[in-house]
């Protein structure tokens, strides 16, 4: 059988095949590579570095200082930043330079990761192996990159003007952009390199898809509810669990209309419930999924989810108990987007689920 093009411009079935799936691993690794970045991202924040740069240089910004000067222009245009005023008066040279290298990574990495995504679309889109289906999401998540740096640049902004800190809602549009950037990247890398799957017809294929889908909007709303609790370093208060030093609801719950973005206690107790919450969610969709014939893939994919669902409220716990140590809050941020990964990968795996369904003890046949 010829694996030539034919005369539609589209590859033969064997050929197209290869060629998805060339494509889904490359998606795969970029997606791996916004995961690397999140965890970087919450480092150089937990480190306190996010606000050391304080020039934003889409080109030329890949070069870090390669003399005296140039870092004693860096270091004076940091001295004169609220951070430096008001948190890091008289820091010296060389401690600048332990917070500058964090946030140097972090853009560093950012422009490695559209290089990576855009030399090789090209190089498929020169060679004719992406589906011409597939060009206009691939523009649009090249376009979305872009946009996740202006809004990281934008962000930096915000603590750099009067307060020593970025708006937290700033930080949460811009964790929640590269999580729609992560999800589009892994949802489409698991279309190409997994077969089509069959779409669920059972009622009970349906309901536990429903709760599956409503297991990852909570999941969702957790990570985005962490993203106030980073902004606003929520989490160096109320350092016990499961109550707020002896309460169920932090003080003044109920006295200010903008404590669920603004009073720290309750952001906090908001990011423990919906993670609670979640946690109950996924085990019931564990528990319900167990009475559908799963392929052998779908029923790994809910095993490690309902794992790293319990393993994650343990990690928030921890970093909660210990005080938010950046080890522990580092690895609390990558869990969370492992749990996203596993709760995105099971609803794509669900569109396969066998159209059968049994009323009896459930099996592990799978």
């Amino acid at each position: 059988m010829t694996t030539t093009a034919t005369t539609t411009g589209e590859f033969t079935a064997p050929r197209q095949r290869v060629n998805d799936r060339a494509i889904g691993l490359w998606l795969m690794v970029c997606a791996g590579m916004v995961l690397a970045m999140v965890v970087i991202g919450g480092i150089t924040r937990l480190t306190g570095s996010g606000l050391s740069i304080v020039e934003w240089r889409p080109v030329m910004g890949f070069l870090p200082p390669l003399s005296d000067a140039a870092w004693e222009r860096l270091y004076d245009l940091y001295r004169a930043t609220p951070q430096y005023l008001e948190v890091n008066a008289g820091m010296t040279l060389a401690e600048f330079r332990a917070i500058f290298w964090w946030e140097y990574v972090h853009r560093l990495w950012g422009r490695l990761i559209g290089l990576v995504f855009f030399l090789p679309f090209v190089w498929f889109l020169i060679r004719g192996r992406v589906r011409k289906s597939l060009v206009p999401r691939l523009v649009l998540l090249f376009l979305l990159g872009g946009a996740q740096g202006a809004l990281g640049w934008y962000m930096v902004r915000s603590g750099l003007v009067d307060i020593p800190e970025v708006s937290q809602y700033r930080l949460a549009a811009h964790l929640s952009l590269a999580f729609l950037i992560y999800a589009a990247l892994v949802w489409t890398g698991l279309s190409l390199i997994f077969a089509s799957p069959v779409t669920i017809a059972d009622r009970l294929g349906v309901q536990v898809r429903y709760l599956a889908l409503l297991a990852s909007g909570l999941i969702a709303l957790t990570i985005l509810s962490g993203a106030f609790v980073a902004g606003t370093d929520a989490g160096l208060i109320f350092n016990s669990f499961p109550l707020m030093d002896g309460s169920i609801l932090p003080p003044g719950y109920f006295d200010h209309p903008a404590a669920p973005f603004e009073d720290h206690g309750t952001i906090q107790f908001h990011h423990r419930v919906l993670a609670i919450v979640s946690l109950i969610a996924v085990a019931a969709l564990w528990w319900r999924s167990r009475w559908l014939a799963l392929t052998p893939r779908a029923r790994m994919v809910a095993n490690v989810l309902m794992a790293m669902a319990a393993l994650q409220v343990a990690l928030g716990i921890t970093t909660l108990l210990l005080v938010v140590p950046v080890y522990a809050a580092a690895t609390h941020q990558a869990g969370a987007v492992l749990l996203f990964t596993m709760i995105l990968w099971f609803v794509h795996e669900l569109r396969g689920t066998a159209q059968v369904h049994s009323t009896r003890s459930p099996g592990f046949r799978n």
